[in-house]
């Protein structure tokens, strides 16, 4: 029986080894990218699926753009019939009899007719119309650049916020376990009590969560910034630095804040393509009540009473005629219900667009004073770390010549892991409130 469990345990053993083999083997067959703020944004807006269809959406309203003005162009149509007929149509007039063709013959028409538009002022409207239209959909593409550059950016430091405040932690951790070498040699030697070494233990067990969550919030940070780039799972991603980095660039953008202009908005800017692709929507619907004028030519060729199918010895009868048509609107009711219905879109969408602006103005003075507020707080959080760090040195001096409380220094490390938490968050939440304010002036490109 125990040689049995011996090779039970032994093939475990051995499958658990191997699988984790591969799982080694498959983590060394990743690519590694290294990014950059830059790199990232690049990778993104060039593999990521919404600026792709963004892309494509101009694509299709260049192709309704030119399938407007082919509207002026000749259109050419062949028509052809061929009619067989059984019994002819017998007709009585005055006591007279008429036979209405012949019995058991073929009657063979062809036509080609050209037509042209001499004049189609709605065709004229809307060329208009549809290149608005495209001009609109640039816009659009551009807010879904705008949008995907934000998340990007943020989602970036987002990163570099979890590996930060995942470092501080870790060092804490290392710390506390010092902590709790030096108190448990002076416990057995005497020089300390229990209730010490179980507090500098438990400070060391507190940490350890912490550390993890850190952890796993770094992975997951990465793999929201991977699904925005439109990076597979194959790949791994390092990105490198400190929030640290970004202080001294931080300052010198503070002191050189002023006004911003929302002339670039695209929100601002979609709904002024709006406004116009109503007006041109409006001028297309007025054009319905205007005379159109088309000029058609047409080529016809016929052949009766055939009682045979060889068709090119036939007797064909041609004929050509042009024609120049002229088409006056008189009276349509439902034209000038539409034009009511336009105007009243108009009319709501110029209430909109001063809301929006009012909004967006808001937010702009929201962004401005998150990011002053956040420089304030940074070079406060520095000075809160360094008074931290000499707030630690003298407690644990304390503590070392008896003069201290185990309290004393644990309550230090904790006030001086949060000082470099909240530092690094400080940075993070000014380029936070900086990348949403270039999104919205429209400087995030």
């Amino acid at each position: 029986m125990r040689i049995r469990v011996f090779r039970k345990t032994g093939v475990l053993a051995a499958l658990l080894l191997a699988a984790g083999g591969m799982a080694i083997a498959q983590d060394s067959d990743k690519q590694v990218v290294n990014l950059t703020l830059d790199r990232a944004l690049e990778i993104a807006l060039s593999d990521n699926p919404t600026i792709r269809v963004a892309e494509q959406q101009i694509e299709l309203k260049k192709v309704s753009k030119d399938e407007a003005w082919q509207s002026l162009l000749p259109s050419v149509d062949f028509s052809g019939s061929v009619q067989y007929t059984v019994l002819a149509a017998l007709m009585k007039l005055n006591g007279m009899e008429f036979k209405m063709g012949q019995d058991n013959t073929s009657t063979w028409n062809g036509q080609f007719q050209v037509s042209l538009p001499v004049f189609a002022p709605t065709v004229y409207a809307t060329m208009n119309l549809t290149k608005n239209d495209l001009d609109n959909a640039v816009e659009q593409c551009r807010s879904s650049r705008l949008d995907l550059v934000n998340q990007v950016t943020k989602a970036y430091y987002q990163v570099i916020l979890a590996q930060d405040s995942y470092d501080v932690l870790c060092k804490g951790l290392e710390q506390a376990q010092d902590n709790f070498e030096v108190v448990n040699r002076l416990y057995e030697l005497g020089g300390t009590s229990e209730y010490d070494k179980i507090s500098a233990e438990v400070q060391v067990r507190s940490l350890n969560p912490n550390v993890i969550q850190a952890r796993n919030a770094i992975t997951m940070a990465k793999l929201q910034l991977m699904v925005l780039m439109g990076l597979s799972q194959d790949v791994e991603i390092n990105v490198e630095g400190s929030l640290e980095d970004y202080e001294q660039q931080l300052l010198e953008e503070s002191l050189a804040q002023g006004t911003v202009s929302l002339e670039n908005n695209t929100n601002i800017r979609q709904l002024r393509n709006s406004e116009t692709l109503l007006n041109q929507t409006l001028r297309v619907q007025k054009m319905n009540f205007a005379p159109t004028m088309a000029l058609a030519g047409t080529y016809q060729f016929q052949s009766l009473y055939n009682d045979d199918f060889d068709v090119f010895n036939y007797s064909w009868a041609k004929s050509s005629s042009v024609v120049l048509s002229l088409s006056v609107p008189i009276f349509r009711m439902g034209n000038f219900t539409k034009l009511r219905s336009t105007r009243l879109q108009i009319s709501q969408l110029h209430e909109n667009m001063k809301n929006t602006e009012r909004q967006i103005s808001m937010q702009a003075r929201s962004c401005q004073d998150n990011m002053k507020a956040c420089a304030e707080q940074v070079a406060s959080n520095r000075e809160a770390i360094l008074q931290a760090e000499k707030g630690r040195e003298i407690a644990g001096k304390r503590y070392e010549v008896g003069k201290g409380t185990i309290l004393e220094m644990n309550n230090s490390e904790v006030s001086l892991t949060q000082a470099k938490l909240t530092y690094s968050q400080s940075i993070y939440n000014y380029l936070a409130a900086k990348a949403d304010l270039e999104k919205i002036i429209g400087d995030a490109e």
